[in-house]
């Protein structure tokens, strides 16, 4: 009878990939504990560079499920690498394994602000982000074979029992670092000293284990070559943790160009003002990078928003979803039938700036000074389930194109908006633009459709931009698209089974503005309002 590979490596005692038995400071059950503590911190750090390259790839380029694809397949893949490769450090597994971790603290715990680098002076991100990922990844494979070398040297076991328990305390630090991530580093650190700081734990942790526990297994070259190595690398990261706000600040002006007045991090995102006030700048509103909002074009885009669904029909009791930056609200307060405007936001922060920056204050004409305004702080899918009944509901939410934000575009929340509807109710959503991608703005037609909604799809023609305008792909589409719809026919469409959306044109927005303005002078009742006139 043939003996089991497994039995076959219980019964040598070394072998020359494992070498002798190591020589040890500590017992044999206390050194095998510290070496599987080394593998429990060292992947908690190598699952915190995972979240972080998908988190900022997912900031700098959006759609996160992409990135997360990227980062995550070429990463999986480059670990197979790394484990071949490690083959012939095995010899020598703890001077290999320091000089592994060693790397890897640098690598990880700068990538995070080498790849947002190469987005504010490259422009792109996509190469660095592949080639960090496999970088780290490699590293991250050759782990396990030195470990598991380690670790037999330690305390020689059958290789299934030395499996299973490397692999327990691997999966249990990747645990840690999985939740370490969003609920400590990130609040605390944000990204980029998140990552420096996940590295210096890496640099401490490797370091400690081959230079103390293994020590006697080491040259006296190799101990010093290991020690300014790590020294060198925990140097770096410190420099890196204290020049990240001059880097951020350097970065931004980059991105943004010059006249950043407000960059914050809340718990949410990231939000950043520039230009507005005595600037002479537009103001510009950016959230995790993307314009929100342009003083350049905002007045196009909020009356196309609103006028539609307000003058449509009743509108005592309006509901806005989102439009934290309350230049929606301003446009609903034009119309003197409005008897209180509830507007749900997530990030506190947002409507704290529309309340006291100046710049934004100013554009949004002070709506939260109005006491029909009622701001509530919750999620807008949360908040429908609860909801009352409401004459208009307005989503002024970020793009369907930005993976966070499907939820608000989906069958569930479209019902839950239709169930929030008085009777002769309106719902308005903003649809991301028709062109060059018309595939998202017509499935979110389709979807409001599948609810019992009747839909009438119109676009406005964005302003082109001028000088000073945004980074290209950051900044406004061509086109903003729009879906209004009811429980019945809405009066948007021309005609009544024409699927095509209409273009609102410059005179239907000055009917509308028109109307809003006398009634809102005259104090007439809002059924008498003229509805704005669309065209082909």
């Amino acid at each position: 009878m043939i003996d089991s590979p497994m039995s076959a490596v219980s019964d040598v005692p070394s072998s020359p990939e494992s070498g002798p038995p190591a020589r040890l400071p500590v017992r044999a059950t206390l050194g095998r504990f510290l070496v599987l503590g080394a593998v429990f911190v060292c992947a908690a750090c190598g699952l915190v560079y995972e979240l972080e390259l998908v988190a900022l790839a997912s900031y700098l380029a959006g759609d996160s499920v992409t990135q997360a694809s990227v980062v995550l397949s070429v990463m999986v893949f480059a670990m197979g690498v790394g484990s071949l490769l490690a083959k012939r450090l095995r010899c020598r597994a703890a001077v290999g394994f320091g000089a592994v971790e060693a790397v890897l603290a640098l690598v990880g715990g700068c990538s995070a602000m080498a790849l947002y680098a190469c987005f504010a002076w490259g422009g792109h991100s996509r190469s660095a982000l592949v080639g960090f990922s496999f970088a780290i990844g490699v590293l991250i494979g050759a782990e396990v074979p030195l470990l598991m070398t380690l670790i037999q040297r330690v305390r020689r076991q059958d290789a299934g029992g030395a499996v299973a328990d490397l692999f327990a305390a691997d999966y249990v630090g990747a645990l840690v670092g999985g939740l370490a991530f969003p609920f400590l580093l990130l609040p605390a650190f944000g990204q980029l000293t998140g990552a420096l700081v996940t590295g210096a734990v890496n640099a401490v942790a490797g370091g400690a284990l081959v230079l103390w526990l293994f020590r006697r297994d080491l040259s006296v070259r190799a101990r010093w070559t290991l020690i300014v190595a790590n020294g060198l690398v925990l140097a770096a990261l410190t420099a890196g943790a204290v020049l990240t706000p001059s880097f951020e600040r350097a970065a931004r002006q980059a991105v943004y160009g010059p006249g950043v007045r407000v960059a914050l991090r809340t718990g949410e995102q990231e939000i950043v003002l520039v230009g507005g006030g005595t600037s002479g700048r537009p103001l510009a509103l950016f959230v995790n990078g993307r314009l929100r909002v342009s003083g350049r074009d905002e007045v196009r885009y909020h009356e196309a928003l609103i006028h539609p669904a307000m003058a449509a029909g009743p509108h005592g009791r309006v509901l806005v979803l989102g439009g934290g930056d309350g230049l929606a609200a301003r446009e609903i307060l034009r119309y003197p039938g409005v008897r209180s405007v509830t507007v749900v936001e997530r990030d506190a922060e947002v409507v704290r700036l529309a309340r006291r920056d100046p710049g934004l204050s100013a554009l949004n004409g002070g709506a939260y000074r109005d006491p029909r305004v009622r701001v509530v702080t919750a999620d807008a899918f949360d908040w429908l389930r609860r909801s009352m009944a409401y004459d208009v509901v307005v989503c002024d939410l970020p793009a369907p194109e930005l993976t966070p934000s499907t939820k608000y575009y989906s069958q569930e929340f479209y019902g839950l908006a239709e169930r929030a509807l008085a009777p002769g109710g309106r719902l308005v959503v903003h649809a991301g633009p028709l062109r060059p991608e018309p595939r998202a703005f017509w499935t979110v037609d389709a979807t409001m459709r599948s609810v019992g909604l009747r839909t009438a799809p119109y676009v406005i023609d964005t302003p082109r931009q001028g000088r000073g305008s945004p980074r290209p792909g950051r900044g406004s589409p061509h086109d903003w698209g729009f879906v209004l719809a009811a429980r019945s026919p809405v009066g948007v469409r021309l005609a009544p089974h024409d699927p095509r959306p209409r273009s609102l044109t410059e005179e239907g927005l000055r009917a509308a503005r028109r109307a809003a303005g006398r009634h809102r002078e005259a104090g007439l009742p809002p059924s008498t309002l003229m509805r704005p006139r669309y065209g082909e």
